[in-house]
């Protein structure tokens, strides 16, 4: 795979790292969760034979540090930053939007906001659970993930959110690294725990107490592709995305895997998203 171009770029409040790769209409990968760009290093080079591929550490993560640690993280924030890149690497034309989990919710706020900078925008699992008719009884599941993280520190907190979730053998196991994986590797797995203390207690219960502007979302639906993962049917992650679907009469596409099948299948992941991309 071809290796990235890497940028910085300065926003308000923080210093954002970006990659980029391949040339053609720009395609804006928003991470979840604690992968920061890395996590679509199975699917750049194959989206980048058409695209120029770009994707970023959201703030706060290893690589785009915060000014104040401190600071309190919103959805708009984080979707202000993803508008800077898309004006900073297509100034002149609109962009395709792909997010996962967290970064479809920041996908989602950015199509409602920007919609003249995106041409499409795929959502992948986006864990708006405010939406749903159920929505208190998540908002109690974070209640309890942060008096968890608090009272018993991030493993336990960690895994009440991945049990939540009903995916609790997702959940961190441990610290420490495998002897085998390769440096780079061990580089990822040693930023995604240093960086699971911000995600678990700065942006989950922030974003998850995100509610999407619904009606505004169904009058762009013909430019929004609303997805979950094929083998997570039913999980919490799914349901929003179904639901969204539902209500807006759209397909809701199945890519392969669960929640993370960017991680456990990318070969297929990337072919998936590169049609619906293409469609």
């Amino acid at each position: 795979m071809t290796s990235p171009t890497i940028g910085h770029l300065r926003v308000d409040g923080a210093t954002l790292h970006y990659e980029v790769r391949g040339e053609g209409p720009l395609l804006l990968l928003i991470p979840g969760g604690t992968g920061g760009a890395a996590s679509f290093d199975g699917v750049a080079g194959h989206l980048a034979t058409g695209y120029t591929v770009a994707s970023y550490d959201p703030r706060g993560l290893s690589r785009s540090p915060l000014d104040d640690p401190e600071a309190e993280q919103r959805v708009e924030r984080h979707a202000d930053d993803a508008f800077r890149l898309l004006a900073l690497l297509s100034p002149d034309a609109p962009a395709r939007v792909a997010g996962c989990s967290s970064g479809a919710i920041v996908a989602l706020h950015l199509l409602t906001t920007h919609p003249e900078r995106i041409e499409r925008v795929v959502a992948h699992e986006p864990p708006v659970v405010e939406v749903l008719p159920d929505a208190a009884e998540h908002r109690a599941l974070l209640a309890r993930v942060r008096d968890t993280f608090h009272r018993e520190g991030l493993m336990p907190a960690a895994a009440v959110f991945a049990a939540g979730l009903r995916r609790p053998a997702d959940a961190p196991k441990a610290a420490e690294l495998p002897p085998e994986l390769p440096p780079e590797a061990a580089a990822r797995v040693q930023r995604t725990m240093a960086d699971m203390p911000y995600f678990l207690g700065r942006i989950v219960p922030s974003f998850m107490a995100y509610t999407p502007d619904v009606d505004r979302l169904r009058a762009l639906s013909d430019r929004l592709i609303l997805a979950a993962g094929a083998d997570s049917m039913g999980e919490l992650p799914y349901r929003p995305a179904a639901f969204l679907a539902e209500r807006f009469g759209t397909p809701l596409v199945h890519f392969p895997g669960g929640h993370t099948g960017l991680s456990t299948h990318p070969a297929e992941f990337g072919e998936r998203l590169r049609k619906v991309l293409d469609a």
